[in-house]
């Protein structure tokens, strides 16, 4: 048992499954991941967050078969709301003792698994919706509306209570579903939440979700809404698969024509309040139309939103160009073209402003341990730290920590516990999907409409996307564990946009690993890797022995005791590190030859650089070898890249080195 405050965490989503490869133009392929895994037929996705609209039609359940054997699971009605599930919403409960202990506050019809916000409603069904034909959002982005896995069973878990905004999920609530969601026997778990980056034997999620993979169960996290600032990302544990947000290819366009139109247009600044409240109060005032600039810092950035009256919203650069507009002409007017839904832009994905980048912020010491990680570090002349991340887990420090840890002391460990997390970035900007008809579509006071599909933005969007490929992944695979089923998401990611050039940011510039992780999932791919980097229980526990973490703050984790080994501290090296890891062969027999694409300023040598798999199972083990040869310019990164190749699949790990 821990004891630990009770804290809050913050929720952190159609086009997107086109965009990913699955389908096109409602077509699903031979090689569709949909087809060979039956579009996740029978997994149980269970999904914290705000509950469920039982009512959508996202969650009927016609043409499924009997809900599984194996499933344990209950639909749980409040005091005056009785929640009906099916064979498709197949569990509802609700975890509220957290939040009361906390100050929080419930009447008789609050207490519910009912989605009275919206967001859990979208995320369950962003993993799991079913096909529901003619699906918009106020007429916009008509089409059908389906989650990745739409043949798996869902079951919500609430948690997340109001005020949301204020971060009504805890820590208390939060375990108590971990726990239950293992008894009721979900297979994936979508959490869409989360809170600051820290110690992990004190975060709830990073406990309850160690006990869920111990049971098998992939977590999938959202990693926060903090970016685009460095060293934000949330839900870093290891054990779980961290999720970026980037755009598709489809966007919501409407042009505002300057110099031909109206007085009655109002511009508005981005900020303090939402873009939706500004122009409820510009029609208020009696205005026709609004147009909501941008600042620097959203870059290029420009979610949709479902506004009161017409209105634009502009990109910064496009906001330049209106303030000098206004500001050059004695009589600024315009006139705003209904907006209307365009897909195929490029480029796309691009990351979106708000994704929380890397690296991980929690930074305690630790060594290396082989089978989970490698993170290196060698002490130069020149004060050369280098990191070495071979999938799944890189963990370079902030260049201020690692110039304070390790050029002003030693001897120095071999690693910090700081990561190039997210792990993976899917979809996360104006996702559409299933809604709540509680409130309206801008979740503010006066907005009386009610939809049944709304589009949301947010590494909350980006994580049930992930969640659906980890369904039916599973589906496909019985017997991958959670670790193998990251690996193959994340070694099979692309870094290329749909131009076939790197994946930009927010202002358009090359983005990095610390924003995107392995790259952009590609599900497809993911369900033959070839090989996978797996891990053990055993892998995770030594990891926080390797944080120093006592006894009994493992024991926590692993739920019964463990004797962490003695842990040897390497001094600083002044020679090459050599590292080793281990690869599982997932397919045909086959002969991988080792590509690496070197970070600049280094040299990295594989052996041995061709590994030969005669069987299904059989794991083989390489070594890699990295120094510097030249030095490069300190207080910055530099990227490069592994990919074991046996001409169809390409098995691609980033390596990041830190110079100070």
């Amino acid at each position: 048992m821990a004891v630990f405050p009770n804290k809050k965490h913050e929720l952190h989503t159609t086009r997107s499954w086109e965009f990913l490869g699955l389908e096109n133009e409602g077509t699903v392929y031979e090689d569709s991941i949909w087809r060979k895994a039956r579009l996740g037929e029978d997994t149980i996705i269970g999904n914290l967050d705000t509950g469920v609209w039982p009512e959508s039609a996202s969650f009927n359940d016609e043409g499924l078969g009997p809900i599984p054997s194996r499933w344990k699971g209950t639909c749980e009605s409040g005091p005056s709301d009785p929640i009906h599930c099916n064979r498709k919403l197949i569990g509802a409960r609700f975890f509220n003792k957290g939040y009361v202990a906390a100050g929080g506050t419930l009447t008789a019809s609050q207490i519910t698994s009912r989605d009275t916000n919206g967001h859990g409603t979208h995320t369950l069904s962003t993993a799991a919706g079913r096909f529901v034909p003619d699906a918009s959002i106020l007429g916009f982005g008509n089409g059908t509306a389906k989650g990745g896995a739409p043949s798996a069973r869902v079951a919500a878990y609430k948690v997340c209570w109001e005020p949301i905004d204020d971060g009504g999920c805890f820590d208390a609530d939060i375990l108590a579903a971990f726990d239950q969601a293992i008894e009721d026997g979900v297979d994936v778990l979508s959490v869409s939440i989360g809170q600051r980056a820290e110690n992990y034997s004190s975060d709830g999620l990073a406990i309850g979700s160690f006990h869920a993979v111990k049971n098998g169960i992939t977590v999938v996290c959202s990693g926060g809404n903090t970016g685009p600032s460095w060293g934000t990302v949330r839900n870093v544990a290891p054990w779980i698969l961290t999720v970026g947000a980037s755009t598709m290819d489809r966007e919501f366009i409407s042009y505002a024509i300057l110099g031909n139109g109206e007085r009655k247009i109002v511009a508005c600044r981005f900020g303090n309040v939402s873009s939706v409240e500004k122009g409820q109060t510009v029609l208020l005032a009696g205005g026709v139309g609004v147009i909501v600039t941008s600042p620097a810092t959203l870059g290029n950035h420009v979610p949709a939103n479902p506004h009161v009256l017409p209105a634009v919203e502009l990109s910064y650069g496009n906001s330049l160009f209106l303030d000098n507009y206004i500001n050059s002409s004695t009589n600024p007017v315009a006139r705003i073209i209904p907006p209307t839904t365009v897909v195929g832009t490029k480029p796309a994905p691009f990351m979106a402003y708000f994704s929380s980048r890397g690296p991980n912020p929690v930074d305690p010491e630790i060594l290396k341990v082989p089978s989970l990680f490698i993170c290196v570090s060698i002490y130069l002349s020149i004060h050369l730290s280098i990191y070495l991340s071979l999938f799944p887990f890189y963990h370079p420090p902030s260049l201020e920590l690692m110039k304070r840890q390790y050029v002003n002391s030693f001897p120095v460990p071999i690693c910090a516990l700081n990561g190039l997390q997210p792990d993976i970035t899917a979809p996360g900007v104006s996702v559409l999907a299933a809604f709540t008809e509680a409130v309206g579509p801008s979740d503010n006071f006066f907005d009386d409409r009610r939809v049944r599909f709304n589009v949301l933005s947010g590494t909350s969007m980006s994580c049930p996307h992930i969640s659906g490929v980890a369904g039916l992944l599973k589906t496909l695979h019985p017997d991958w564990s959670p670790a193998a089923i990251k690996s193959a998401i994340m070694t099979t990611a692309t870094t290329d946009d749909n131009l076939g050039k790197p994946i930009l940011d927010s202002f358009f510039l090359t983005a990095t690993p610390f924003s995107y992780g392995s790259g952009h999932v590609r599900p497809n791919l993911a369900m033959d890797p070839g090989l996978v980097y797996d891990l053990t229980m055993e892998d995770y526990l030594m990891f926080l022995c390797a944080l120093r973490y006592t006894s009994g703050q493992v024991a926590t984790f692993y739920g019964a005791p463990f004797a962490c080994p003695p842990i040897r501290l390497v001094p600083r090296l002044s020679a090459p590190t050599i590292v080793t890891r281990k690869v599982k062969n997932v397919g045909s027999p086959g002969t991988y030859t080792a590509q690496v694409t070197a970070p600049s300023g280094t040299l990295v040598n594989v052996t041995p650089a061709t590994l030969v798999f005669n069987k299904y199972g059989q794991e083989e083990a390489f070594k890699v070898t990295i120094e510097a040869v030249t030095g490069p310019q300190a207080s910055r990164y530099v990227y490069g890249v592994l990919t074991w190749s046996d001409g169809v699949h390409n098995v691609s790990s980033p390596i990041v080195v830190g110079i100070v």
